[in-house]
Protein backbone atom coordinates (compact mmCIF):
# COMPACT_ATOMS: atom_id res chain seq x y z
CA UNK A 1 0.00 0.00 0.00
CA UNK A 2 1.45 3.21 -1.07
CA UNK A 3 1.08 5.32 2.06
CA UNK A 4 1.83 2.46 4.66
CA UNK A 5 5.38 2.95 3.99
CA UNK A 6 5.48 6.36 5.35
CA UNK A 7 2.54 6.55 7.64
CA UNK A 8 4.99 6.96 10.89
CA UNK A 9 6.39 9.88 9.37
CA UNK A 10 5.15 13.05 11.28
CA UNK A 11 2.27 10.73 12.16
CA UNK A 12 -0.13 11.27 9.26
CA UNK A 13 -0.02 10.41 5.48
CA UNK A 14 0.48 12.50 2.15
CA UNK A 15 -1.32 13.16 -1.15
CA UNK A 16 0.58 10.23 -2.86
CA UNK A 17 3.21 8.30 -3.47
CA UNK A 18 4.73 10.96 -5.21
CA UNK A 19 3.85 13.59 -2.64
CA UNK A 20 4.96 11.41 -0.52
CA UNK A 21 8.09 11.14 -1.86
CA UNK A 22 8.60 15.15 -1.86
CA UNK A 23 7.88 15.38 1.94
CA UNK A 24 11.20 12.28 2.33
CA UNK A 25 13.16 13.94 -0.36
CA UNK A 26 12.82 17.78 0.89
CA UNK A 27 13.99 19.52 3.85
CA UNK A 28 11.73 21.27 6.44
CA UNK A 29 11.62 24.93 6.09
CA UNK A 30 11.49 26.54 9.93
CA UNK A 31 9.02 29.10 10.03
CA UNK A 32 9.91 31.93 12.04
CA UNK A 33 7.09 33.05 15.22
CA UNK A 34 6.63 36.85 15.72
CA UNK A 35 4.30 35.73 18.56
CA UNK A 36 1.30 37.84 17.48
CA UNK A 37 -1.98 35.69 17.36
CA UNK A 38 -5.15 36.80 17.99
CA UNK A 39 -8.43 34.86 18.22
CA UNK A 40 -9.75 32.09 20.38
CA UNK A 41 -7.32 28.97 19.44
CA UNK A 42 -4.64 28.63 21.21
CA UNK A 43 -0.64 30.29 19.65
CA UNK A 44 0.49 26.85 18.66
CA UNK A 45 -2.66 26.29 16.36
CA UNK A 46 -1.46 28.91 13.77
CA UNK A 47 0.58 28.74 10.93
CA UNK A 48 2.87 31.09 11.38
CA UNK A 49 4.53 33.76 9.68
CA UNK A 50 7.74 33.07 7.80
CA UNK A 51 9.73 34.66 5.05
CA UNK A 52 10.56 31.32 3.73
CA UNK A 53 6.99 29.89 3.44
CA UNK A 54 7.34 29.93 -0.66
CA UNK A 55 10.41 27.18 -0.18
CA UNK A 56 8.08 24.87 1.87
CA UNK A 57 6.67 21.80 0.30
CA UNK A 58 3.36 22.95 -1.40
CA UNK A 59 0.33 20.58 -2.64
CA UNK A 60 -1.65 22.32 -4.57
CA UNK A 61 -2.99 25.81 -5.76
CA UNK A 62 -6.16 26.96 -7.27
CA UNK A 63 -8.04 30.60 -8.91
CA UNK A 64 -9.88 32.89 -6.85
CA UNK A 65 -10.60 35.74 -9.75
CA UNK A 66 -7.40 37.34 -10.31
CA UNK A 67 -5.76 35.39 -7.24
CA UNK A 68 -3.99 32.58 -6.99
CA UNK A 69 -4.23 31.00 -3.92
CA UNK A 70 -1.18 27.80 -3.19
CA UNK A 71 -1.52 25.25 0.52
CA UNK A 72 0.93 23.32 1.66
CA UNK A 73 3.16 22.11 5.00
CA UNK A 74 3.05 23.74 8.33
CA UNK A 75 -0.39 25.23 7.44
CA UNK A 76 0.91 27.79 5.05
CA UNK A 77 -1.66 29.12 2.63
CA UNK A 78 0.29 31.69 0.04
CA UNK A 79 -1.53 33.99 -1.95
CA UNK A 80 -0.42 36.05 -5.49
CA UNK A 81 -1.88 38.66 -7.01
CA UNK A 82 0.34 38.88 -9.90
CA UNK A 83 -0.29 35.55 -11.68
CA UNK A 84 2.25 34.24 -9.85
CA UNK A 85 5.37 36.71 -10.45
CA UNK A 86 5.08 37.06 -6.03
CA UNK A 87 3.42 35.51 -3.38
CA UNK A 88 2.47 36.90 -0.08
CA UNK A 89 1.33 34.51 3.25
CA UNK A 90 -2.61 34.84 4.29
CA UNK A 91 -2.68 35.85 7.02
CA UNK A 92 -4.60 34.06 9.32
CA UNK A 93 -4.64 30.53 9.49
CA UNK A 94 -5.83 28.23 12.35
CA UNK A 95 -3.41 25.53 11.20
CA UNK A 96 -0.35 24.02 11.47
CA UNK A 97 -1.46 20.53 9.49
CA UNK A 98 0.08 20.02 6.15
CA UNK A 99 -2.71 21.15 3.66
CA UNK A 100 -3.22 19.22 0.78
CA UNK A 101 -5.94 20.12 -0.89
CA UNK A 102 -8.00 23.41 -1.97
CA UNK A 103 -10.78 24.87 -3.76
CA UNK A 104 -12.71 27.97 -4.69
CA UNK A 105 -16.71 28.55 -5.45
CA UNK A 106 -15.95 31.47 -5.94
CA UNK A 107 -13.81 34.91 -5.89
CA UNK A 108 -13.87 35.05 -1.86
CA UNK A 109 -15.20 31.89 -0.75
CA UNK A 110 -12.60 28.83 -0.62
CA UNK A 111 -12.27 25.70 1.36
CA UNK A 112 -8.90 23.89 2.61
CA UNK A 113 -8.78 20.28 3.87
CA UNK A 114 -4.90 18.32 4.83
CA UNK A 115 -3.85 16.55 7.82
CA UNK A 116 -6.09 15.27 10.55
CA UNK A 117 -9.39 15.56 8.55
CA UNK A 118 -9.04 19.48 9.16
CA UNK A 119 -11.31 21.38 7.04
CA UNK A 120 -10.83 25.47 6.57
CA UNK A 121 -13.11 27.83 5.12
CA UNK A 122 -12.38 31.42 3.58
CA UNK A 123 -15.03 34.32 2.40
CA UNK A 124 -12.31 36.61 1.34
CA UNK A 125 -10.38 35.33 -1.21
CA UNK A 126 -7.59 33.45 1.17
CA UNK A 127 -6.73 36.10 3.15
CA UNK A 128 -8.10 34.88 6.47
CA UNK A 129 -9.47 31.26 7.42
CA UNK A 130 -11.43 29.50 10.17
CA UNK A 131 -11.48 26.16 11.14
CA UNK A 132 -14.44 24.39 10.36
CA UNK A 133 -13.09 20.60 11.42
CA UNK A 134 -10.17 19.07 13.13
CA UNK A 135 -9.49 15.59 14.81
CA UNK A 136 -5.99 16.78 17.02
CA UNK A 137 -4.93 13.21 17.58
CA UNK A 138 -5.96 12.23 14.46
CA UNK A 139 -3.79 10.65 11.63
CA UNK A 140 -6.46 10.31 8.83
CA UNK A 141 -5.69 12.99 6.11
CA UNK A 142 -8.26 14.57 3.81
CA UNK A 143 -6.39 15.06 0.25
CA UNK A 144 -9.10 17.11 -1.65
CA UNK A 145 -12.21 18.59 -1.58
CA UNK A 146 -14.77 19.47 -4.33
CA UNK A 147 -18.59 21.70 -4.42
CA UNK A 148 -21.32 21.21 -6.38
CA UNK A 149 -22.59 24.87 -5.34
CA UNK A 150 -22.55 27.09 -2.65
CA UNK A 151 -24.26 24.62 -0.33
CA UNK A 152 -22.97 20.89 -1.16
CA UNK A 153 -19.46 19.88 -0.94
CA UNK A 154 -17.37 17.02 0.00
CA UNK A 155 -14.01 16.14 1.39
CA UNK A 156 -11.96 12.80 0.80
CA UNK A 157 -9.05 11.71 1.92
CA UNK A 158 -6.85 8.66 3.27
CA UNK A 159 -9.20 4.63 3.82
CA UNK A 160 -11.98 5.97 2.25
CA UNK A 161 -12.40 9.12 4.85
CA UNK A 162 -15.03 11.13 3.64
CA UNK A 163 -17.09 14.43 4.79
CA UNK A 164 -20.05 16.12 3.12
CA UNK A 165 -21.74 19.38 3.95
CA UNK A 166 -25.00 20.42 3.04
CA UNK A 167 -25.18 23.73 4.46
CA UNK A 168 -22.25 25.65 2.83
CA UNK A 169 -19.68 24.79 5.19
CA UNK A 170 -20.97 25.31 8.60
CA UNK A 171 -21.35 21.60 9.79
CA UNK A 172 -19.72 18.24 8.31
CA UNK A 173 -20.40 15.31 8.66
CA UNK A 174 -18.83 11.67 7.86
CA UNK A 175 -20.39 9.38 5.37
CA UNK A 176 -19.78 6.30 3.64
CA UNK A 177 -18.83 6.57 -0.38
CA UNK A 178 -20.25 3.66 -1.31
CA UNK A 179 -22.96 1.62 0.71
CA UNK A 180 -21.69 -2.14 1.58
CA UNK A 181 -18.46 -1.14 0.03
CA UNK A 182 -15.85 -3.38 2.14
CA UNK A 183 -13.25 -1.14 -0.39
CA UNK A 184 -10.64 0.74 2.12
CA UNK A 185 -8.96 2.97 -1.09
CA UNK A 186 -7.29 5.98 -0.55
CA UNK A 187 -9.45 8.62 -2.35
CA UNK A 188 -6.59 10.92 -3.50
CA UNK A 189 -8.70 13.40 -5.84
CA UNK A 190 -11.54 14.88 -6.44
CA UNK A 191 -12.78 16.48 -9.90
CA UNK A 192 -15.48 17.07 -12.08
CA UNK A 193 -16.06 17.08 -16.24
CA UNK A 194 -17.37 19.28 -18.33
CA UNK A 195 -20.83 17.71 -17.87
CA UNK A 196 -20.94 17.90 -14.29
CA UNK A 197 -20.08 14.90 -13.43
CA UNK A 198 -17.90 14.20 -10.53
CA UNK A 199 -14.70 11.69 -9.90
CA UNK A 200 -12.39 10.16 -7.33
CA UNK A 201 -8.80 8.84 -8.36
CA UNK A 202 -8.26 5.97 -5.64
CA UNK A 203 -6.38 2.93 -5.29
CA UNK A 204 -5.92 -0.58 -7.70
CA UNK A 205 -7.01 1.21 -10.88
CA UNK A 206 -10.31 2.28 -9.00
CA UNK A 207 -12.13 6.00 -10.26
CA UNK A 208 -14.91 6.53 -8.65
CA UNK A 209 -17.84 8.54 -10.18
CA UNK A 210 -20.99 10.68 -9.24
CA UNK A 211 -23.66 11.76 -12.06
CA UNK A 212 -25.58 13.61 -9.15
CA UNK A 213 -22.68 16.12 -7.88
CA UNK A 214 -21.57 13.49 -5.14
CA UNK A 215 -24.61 12.32 -3.52
CA UNK A 216 -24.14 8.76 -4.88
CA UNK A 217 -20.91 7.06 -6.20
CA UNK A 218 -19.92 4.15 -8.16
CA UNK A 219 -16.56 2.31 -8.47
CA UNK A 220 -15.16 2.35 -12.07
CA UNK A 221 -12.56 0.09 -13.18
CA UNK A 222 -10.24 1.21 -15.86
CA UNK A 223 -7.74 -1.92 -16.66
CA UNK A 224 -5.11 -0.36 -14.60
CA UNK A 225 -3.98 -2.17 -11.23
CA UNK A 226 -2.23 0.64 -9.56
CA UNK A 227 -3.01 3.77 -8.04
CA UNK A 228 -4.39 6.65 -9.57
CA UNK A 229 -3.05 10.04 -8.11
CA UNK A 230 -5.12 12.90 -9.55
CA UNK A 231 -7.32 13.68 -12.57
CA UNK A 232 -8.66 16.57 -14.81
CA UNK A 233 -11.21 17.32 -16.50
CA UNK A 234 -10.79 18.80 -19.72
CA UNK A 235 -12.39 20.92 -22.14
CA UNK A 236 -13.51 18.87 -25.18
CA UNK A 237 -15.45 16.58 -22.23
CA UNK A 238 -12.58 14.36 -21.76
CA UNK A 239 -10.80 12.78 -18.91
CA UNK A 240 -7.85 12.09 -17.40
CA UNK A 241 -6.38 10.33 -14.27
CA UNK A 242 -2.74 9.74 -13.63
CA UNK A 243 -0.48 7.89 -11.06
CA UNK A 244 2.10 5.81 -10.74
CA UNK A 245 4.79 4.98 -13.19
CA UNK A 246 3.85 6.99 -15.34
CA UNK A 247 0.86 5.97 -15.81
CA UNK A 248 -2.35 8.20 -17.25
CA UNK A 249 -5.54 6.66 -18.63
CA UNK A 250 -8.04 9.05 -20.75
CA UNK A 251 -11.53 8.33 -21.02
CA UNK A 252 -13.96 10.02 -24.13
CA UNK A 253 -17.11 8.76 -22.89
CA UNK A 254 -17.84 10.27 -19.51
CA UNK A 255 -15.60 7.40 -17.74
CA UNK A 256 -17.39 4.17 -19.28
CA UNK A 257 -13.62 3.09 -20.96
CA UNK A 258 -10.32 3.64 -20.35
CA UNK A 259 -7.39 4.04 -22.38
CA UNK A 260 -4.05 4.01 -21.67
CA UNK A 261 -1.72 7.40 -22.48
CA UNK A 262 2.05 7.13 -23.62
CA UNK A 263 3.87 9.71 -21.50
CA UNK A 264 7.38 8.09 -22.19
CA UNK A 265 7.98 8.33 -18.57
CA UNK A 266 7.88 5.56 -15.72
CA UNK A 267 8.39 8.68 -13.06
CA UNK A 268 5.09 9.03 -10.85
CA UNK A 269 2.85 11.71 -12.00
CA UNK A 270 1.04 13.81 -9.47
CA UNK A 271 -1.00 16.67 -10.70
CA UNK A 272 -1.48 19.14 -13.54
CA UNK A 273 -3.66 21.67 -15.00
CA UNK A 274 -4.93 22.90 -18.76
CA UNK A 275 -4.00 26.05 -19.77
CA UNK A 276 -5.48 28.83 -21.25
CA UNK A 277 -4.71 27.57 -25.01
CA UNK A 278 -5.55 23.94 -24.49
CA UNK A 279 -2.28 22.26 -23.97
CA UNK A 280 -2.08 20.30 -21.03
CA UNK A 281 0.78 19.78 -18.57
CA UNK A 282 1.18 17.37 -15.54
CA UNK A 283 3.82 17.16 -13.28
CA UNK A 284 5.65 14.41 -11.22
CA UNK A 285 8.72 13.08 -9.27
CA UNK A 286 12.41 13.60 -10.35
CA UNK A 287 11.75 16.31 -12.66
CA UNK A 288 8.99 15.06 -14.77
CA UNK A 289 7.16 17.50 -16.67
CA UNK A 290 4.67 15.96 -19.28
CA UNK A 291 3.58 18.21 -22.00
CA UNK A 292 0.55 17.13 -24.58
CA UNK A 293 -0.78 19.06 -27.80
CA UNK A 294 -3.01 16.98 -28.67
CA UNK A 295 -5.87 16.77 -25.79
CA UNK A 296 -3.91 13.96 -23.57
CA UNK A 297 -4.28 11.81 -26.67
CA UNK A 298 -0.03 11.42 -26.45
CA UNK A 299 2.18 13.56 -24.26
CA UNK A 300 6.11 14.69 -24.56
CA UNK A 301 8.24 14.44 -21.45
CA UNK A 302 9.95 17.12 -21.06
CA UNK A 303 12.36 16.46 -17.08
CA UNK A 304 13.72 19.37 -15.49
CA UNK A 305 17.64 18.92 -15.44
CA UNK A 306 17.09 19.78 -11.35
CA UNK A 307 15.29 16.51 -11.52
CA UNK A 308 13.23 18.69 -8.30
CA UNK A 309 9.79 16.76 -7.73
CA UNK A 310 6.40 18.71 -7.71
CA UNK A 311 3.15 18.05 -6.99
CA UNK A 312 1.23 20.10 -9.48
CA UNK A 313 1.41 22.99 -11.63
CA UNK A 314 -0.81 26.05 -13.04
CA UNK A 315 -0.46 28.13 -16.01
CA UNK A 316 1.00 31.81 -15.84
CA UNK A 317 1.07 33.02 -19.53
CA UNK A 318 2.51 31.62 -22.52
CA UNK A 319 4.91 29.28 -22.52
CA UNK A 320 5.46 30.32 -18.62
CA UNK A 321 3.37 28.13 -15.68
CA UNK A 322 4.62 27.16 -12.08
CA UNK A 323 5.31 24.35 -10.53
CA UNK A 324 4.19 23.37 -6.85
CA UNK A 325 5.85 20.49 -4.72
CA UNK A 326 8.91 19.73 -2.91
CA UNK A 327 11.59 22.90 -3.34
CA UNK A 328 7.81 25.55 -2.85
CA UNK A 329 6.87 27.53 -5.99
CA UNK A 330 9.32 27.31 -8.79
CA UNK A 331 8.73 29.36 -12.30
CA UNK A 332 8.94 26.85 -15.70
CA UNK A 333 9.14 27.66 -19.10
CA UNK A 334 7.55 24.86 -21.61
CA UNK A 335 10.09 25.58 -24.31
CA UNK A 336 13.34 25.86 -23.02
Amino acid sequence: MKKSIFLTRLSAVIKTLGVLALVSLSTPVLAEDDGNHEGTLTPHEYAIPSNKASEALMLDVAVAGSRMVAVGEFGHILLSEDRGESWTQAASVPTRNTLVGVTFIDNQTGFAVGHAATILKTIDGGQNWTLQNNERNGETPLFAVYFADAQNGIAVGGFSYTFETSNGGQTWSQRTLVEDSYDDFHLNDLFADEKGNVYIPAEFGTVYKSVDRGRNWKAIETGYDGSFWGGLGLENGDVLVFGMRGNVWRSSDNGQSWKKVETGTDQSVSGGTQLEDGRIVLAGLSGTVLLSNNGGKSFDNQPRPDRLSFATAIGKSGDDIILLGAPGIKEHNLSE
